[in-house]
């Protein structure tokens, strides 16, 4: 492995794969799914033989981010169990808080994805990430890395702009290279958020503070909260590579070449949008949906409670995914 990768790098494990798969990951994921789902299921869009050819020599899987941590510990379990491969994983180093975790998820196959740093810093990162995935796609590996930085939290799930100028730092033809990522888009549909309230309550001090932050210990809870937490049914729902969008789009349209780069990547991020936004699942809400709504507001406590404001950006978060699947369906 490139010593000029050893800051972001995941581990090379060799026979660790198995041992920390079947002996401590995968039980530990199983008795999580027992206790804080009713079903956990790896699903297709459209023509699961060809999704399949899409991922064979590798594919970028690009999600829309549900949970801090289970959003790629769970992908990487089903595509384990179904494919007998695990992707590289992309997260944040803000998760790396303390030496032990950084190790442990750098053996699970974790790279790091720098945050935080100044402008030039910032860009050195990006090039230096670039360059990783470049290699790792280049060997046939397959990748996983959430769509934005950071989650949505009203769920109006919309792929950044800047983390497809973060993966496309070192391309010369920016078409071309997106092709050789062979981003296979994935939906993940989550019927009960355990965060929801949580993230309720961060928008509201963002609303009376503009200027909160949250602490490394409202991380803590996040991530505690997520694992633990109820999810009801959850998908994930694989897509095919947007490869043939891109040759259909640059047939019909050959000027998109010419486009400034912001231009062409919001018509990549426009592709992702719309295959996770058709992908996903769509529960239908009883009645009963409002108790669950006042119940998650009741587990709020922050100063000023503003239980209105609570309540509508609750029910945003589950209308918003039904929103853009009509949308996206309809187009």
């Amino acid at each position: 492995m490139n010593n000029n990768f050893k800051d972001i790098r995941a581990y090379r494990t060799y026979g660790l794969d198995f041992i920390s798969d079947f002996l401590l990951v995968f039980p530990f994921l199983q008795i999580l799914a027992w206790r804080t789902t009713d079903d956990i299921r790896l699903d297709y869009l459209g023509d699961r033989k060809q999704i399949e050819a899409d991922i064979k020599h590798g594919a970028f899987f690009m999600t829309n981010h549900r949970d801090i941590v289970m959003d790629a510990a769970w992908l990487s379990y089903l595509m384990r169990i179904r494919y007998f491969i695990r992707p590289f994983m992309g997260v944040g180093n803000n998760l790396f808080a303390k030496p032990w975790i950084e190790h442990l998820m750098r053996y699970l196959r974790c790279f790091a994805v720098k945050r935080g740093a100044g402008a030039h810093a910032q860009l050195e990162n990006s090039r230096e990430l670039s360059a990783y995935i470049q290699m790792l796609r280049g060997k046939g590996k397959s990748i996983w890395l959430a769509q934005r930085e950071g989650r949505a939290k009203d769920s109006n799930d919309l792929t950044q702009p800047s983390v497809l100028h973060m993966l496309t730092m070192n391309a010369t033809d920016l078409y071309e290279y997106v092709k050789m990522l062979n981003i296979c888009p994935v939906s993940i549909t989550y019927e009960y958020d355990p965060c929801d309230y949580l993230k309720a309550a961060e928008m509201q001090l963002r609303r009376d503070n503009p200027h909160w932050h949250k602490s490394k210990r409202d991380d803590v809870k996040s991530m505690q909260t997520g694992i633990k937490g109820y999810k009801g049914r959850v998908i994930y729902r694989l897509t095919p590579s947007i490869n043939p969008e891109i040759d259909a789009l640059l047939e019909a349209h050959p000027e998109y070449r010419e486009l400034p780069t912001n231009e062409q990547l919001q018509h990549i991020c426009d592709l992702i949008d719309r295959h996770i936004h058709t992908g996903y699942e769509i529960f239908e809400r009883g009645t009963k949906f409002d108790d669950y709504i006042e119940s998650r507001i009741a587990l709020i406590d922050i100063p000023n409670k503003d239980e209105a404001f609570l309540r509508d950006k609750l029910y945003e978060m589950y209308r918003n995914p039904v929103i853009n699947h009509r949308k996206a369906v309809e187009s």
